[in-house]
């Protein structure tokens, strides 16, 4: 009898497209491809002979790339985007990561109790805030000039 092979997984990372097939797929033309790169809006991985090749993720993003540029947003504006995503995607995972050491950390101590000190940070802020809100403004006199 003979195994099945099961389907590998598809790495969205992999590099897998030569430049011809990335450009059909996402609907732009070679020479586009090969100046976002230049303008490192996009980086395709490379093959040992310096060949482009294109991921799906690359892919993806060449079609973000071409909506931005569709709605009037410049190449360096793109640029700041992109990386302005990737620096948040970054953080949400940090913060994801942070929320499972809090919880392991409130697991292995659980006579923290978590809401009572929420809620007496909140009433101290409260406080706070209406202490700033009841000082008095100064009064602020203009004087014109009389010509």
């Amino acid at each position: 009898m003979s195994e099945k092979k099961q389907p590998e997984e598809i790495d969205d990372e992999k590099g897998l497209y030569v430049i011809s097939v990335a450009a059909e797929l996402s609907g732009l033309h070679p020479q586009t491809l090969r100046q976002y790169d230049r303008l490192g809006l996009v980086s395709p991985s490379r093959t040992e002979g310096r060949n482009r090749r294109y991921s799906l993720r690359d892919i993806a993003s060449l079609r973000v790339v071409q909506r931005l540029v569709g709605e009037g947003i410049n190449h360096a504006g793109i640029k700041r985007i992109i990386e302005l995503e990737n620096a948040m995607a970054n953080m949400a995972i940090e913060v994801a990561q942070l929320r499972i050491e809090v919880d392991a950390l409130l697991a292995q101590n659980p006579a923290i109790d978590i809401d009572k000190d929420l809620t007496e940070q909140l009433q101290s802020k409260k406080l706070q805030s209406k202490n700033l809100l009841g000082k008095k403004k100064q009064e602020v006199i203009v004087y014109e000039e009389e010509n």
